[in-house]
């Protein structure tokens, strides 16, 4: 190298080093527009610009009208206590007590019974997470406000097992032929609730803390779609093995969270208050946080691939256990356990 060369290089190594700090700042500009960017929704996902958008697209089951409400038969038979939760903790909390906490640890049992069987790998998750995982899954950007997050800490409670499963497996590489990957967490889960004031606030249907049995599935891209459907039917068995009535829906574009391409809800019928309630959903997020947590497969070609994730409520245990005191309540106000429910929870009725 002659010494123009050298000193060529010279001056375009101080240049470069000049340039460093634009190019950190334009990265660090693309970082935060790309995070903003959701989801692109699939293509049969219905159009609209709210919830009322949503599509019925099944109903099951015969909904009963005007039976009383399961707050005031819980708090006679002393199995959900408000008002001692108040006291130690504020509101939006309660303690399940007696026979009500007999049926949350049946309903656990009872989904990873049925999902194991399914080949879901069982998994008590962390319940705390770093921040670049939790906004790598699609949740701080919008919706942020309803996230607890420990600032002494560094760190993000979680407010559905989701968010700890897919950073399960940032930056690593699945062989094809180990894809479908599928876990079932229980979790205790926390959201602030935030907006919702005046909305539901006595009892335990929009709480601060409460138990959840997630499903969470790495695969394929172009298995993706079938497996949201599984995922659905595994949803629709559980519901249908405690025989309790609900109805399916099919989530329109506008109420789509940031990570989902396709969603469907179902909802459970509750009596006493004369309404269908959401008690599960399930979501395709395909590689939206595959990308953010560098989530691959290879092929049997070799090839390098993000994988698809999506994830799907088992029970969220307080909504199932409001659905199944306001439907299986007895005249006598006495609440019947679901037949399902009777070997785990070693009791037939709660009186």
């Amino acid at each position: 190298m002659g010494k123009d060369q050298i000193e060529e290089a010279k001056e375009l190594k101080i240049e470069i080093k000049k340039l460093e700090p634009e190019l950190e700042k334009a990265e660090l500009e693309f970082q935060i527009l790309f995070f903003q960017i959701p989801n692109l929704p699939l293509d049969d996902v219905p159009i609209g610009s709210n919830e009322t958008s949503n599509k019925v697209i099944k109903i099951v089951g015969k909904a009963e009208k005007g039976l009383r409400d399961y707050l005031e038969l819980a708090e006679n038979l002393d199995i959900i206590d408000v008002k001692r939760a108040a006291k130690v903790s504020g509101a939006r909390f309660g303690y399940l007590k007696r026979g009500l906490a007999l049926l949350e640890f049946g309903l656990i049992q009872l989904a990873l019974d049925i999902l194991t069987k399914e080949g879901f790998i069982p998994v008590v998750p962390p319940v705390m997470i770093k921040p670049e995982m939790m906004k790598a899954m699609g949740y701080v950007e919008r919706g942020g406000d309803e996230i607890y997050y420990l600032e002494k800490d560094n760190l993000y409670l979680i407010g559905t097992a989701e968010q700890a499963l897919g950073p399960l497996h940032a930056d690593e590489t699945f062989e094809e032929k180990n894809l479908p990957k599928r876990y079932v967490a229980f979790s205790t889960c926390f959201r602030r609730e935030a907006g919702s004031y005046g909305k539901d606030t006595k009892g335990i249907l929009r709480v601060h803390q409460f138990d959840k049995v997630e499903m969470f599935s790495f695969c394929l891209p172009e298995k993706s779609r079938e497996e949201h459907l599984f995922l659905l039917k595994m949803e629709e068995k559980l519901m249908q093995l405690l025989k309790i009535p609900y109805h399916m829906l099919q989530i329109c574009t506008g109420d789509l969270g940031d990570s989902a391409a396709a969603k469907y809800d179902i909802e459970a019928w509750m009596p006493g208050q004369n309404e269908y309630r959401e008690t599960h959903s399930t979501s395709n997020c395909t590689d939206f946080q595959a990308r953010r947590l560098n989530v691959r497969y290879k092929t049997r070609d070799g090839k390098i691939n993000f994988v698809h994730t999506l994830n799907g409520t088992a029970f969220a245990i307080g909504r199932t256990l409001i659905a199944i005191i306001e439907n299986y309540q007895q005249k006598d106000g006495t609440i019947e356990v679901p037949k399902i429910l009777r070997k785990y929870a070693g009791i037939k009725k709660i009186k």
